[in-house]
């Protein structure tokens, strides 16, 4: 019979909800994975960032500010325009 392990503590999920950051924590990941995929795309399709500016009607540091890590505030809108930018659509779902 195993023993389970007394060291192990809650999930991850269990732990940031506990400390009232759990929607915080999330937000900022889908926002840093959607901003990770438009870097992507814009290596992918040789874009530079004052191309992407430029093609998303923005500024070079609204675009940086856009896609630095650690924030989630960012709007659909945004995330709209970035999309349209780099040829693709942007399709927000619940689950």
């Amino acid at each position: 019979m195993k023993k389970s392990n007394p060291n192990i503590g809650p999930s991850l999920n269990e732990f940031l909800s506990e400390e009232g950051i759990l929607e915080e924590a999330r937000a900022i990941a889908i926002k840093e994975t959607i901003a990770w995929q438009i870097q992507q795309a814009m290596a992918d399709g040789k874009v530079t960032k004052v191309e992407m500016a430029r093609r998303m009607n923005t500024s070079r540091a609204a675009l940086d500010r856009f896609l630095a890590p650690g924030t989630a505030s960012v709007t659909l809108q945004t995330l709209t325009r970035a999309a349209k930018a780099i040829g693709r659509d942007l399709r927000i779902e619940l689950v």
